[in-house]
Order: C-alpha cells, then sequence, then structure tokens
C-alpha cells in the first residue's frame, strides 16, 4: 500500500495551526473490539502511520481486519537549508494528522485479546504519540 496521502485538496499549503483541548469526535471504538487511543495531542505523519499499520499487518497474518482511523491531510511544508529567511513558504514535504487526545488510532477485529494488544503494542513504538490499549 502506498504512503497516506490527498488525492487532491482545495488548498496547496495550510497555517500550522495550534492544537488543544480534546478530541470530540473518534473517541469510542466504532468497528472493532480492539483499538489504539492516543493520551497526547502531536502530528503523526503519513510515514509513522503506514510503519504501525505494517507492525499490526505481521501480527494478524491472514486472521482480523484493521480499521485506520485517522487520515493524514495536512500539508507539512519545508524549505531549504541554506534560505535566509522570507522568501516565502517551502514545498509541502509530506502529509500529517493532527491528533488530539482521546482520539482511536487503530481498531481491531477478529483476533484473541492477547495478539490484540501484541499488534497494537509494536504499533505504538513506531508513533510519536503516547497510546492506550482500549477494549469494548
Amino acid at each position: 500500500m502506498a504512503i497516506l496521502q490527498p488525492r487532491k485538496t482545495k488548498h496547496r499549503k495550510r497555517f500550522k495551526g495550534r492544537s488543544k483541548g480534546i478530541a470530540n469526535r473518534g473517541t469510542e471504538l466504532a468497528f472493532g473490539s480492539y483499538g489504539l487511543k492516543t493520551l497526547e495531542a502531536r502530528w503523526i505523519s503519513a510515514r509513522q502511520i503506514e510503519a504501525a499499520r505494517r507492525a499490526i499487518i505481521r501480527h494478524l497474518k491472514k486472521g482480523g481486519k484493521l480499521w485506520i482511523r485517522i487520515f493524514p491531510d495536512k500539508p507539512i511544508t519545508s524549505k531549504g537549508i541554506e534560505f535566509g529567511m522570507g522568501k516565502g513558504k517551502g514545498a509541502v514535504k509530506h502529509y500529517a494528522c493532527a491528533v488530539k487526545p482521546g482520539r482511536i488510532i487503530f481498531e481491531l477485529e477478529g483476533i484473541k485479546e492477547e495478539l490484540a494488544v501484541k499488534a497494537l503494542r509494536t504499533a505504538a513504538d513506531k508513533l510519536p504519540v503516547k497510546t492506550k490499549f482500549v477494549k469494548k
């Protein structure tokens, strides 16, 4: 699977914004029986989501189903090293998803709880946020 990014955006570049408060959407398990919930606010890049997804898939082996509940739709820009101040905003380097505390990132269904804990713990190691295992 390719790295996640939007096919089309209304605006190519976006303001940074500030992340404060707790999540009010996507805080409950909606599809699976087990999930991984964030405990802090942070940007999660598309590469980090993909790395975590691969770690989970490695544990699933043919059984179980995985849902990714976040999508990296925030363009992150960067200018080269040798640029002075001013001269505009840099080009889009990658995409990220801004998550708040309480947001469910991944959900699993169709596997034993011990295996789900192991898979989601491995995925959590790939992410820049503190997380918690949740179940229905």
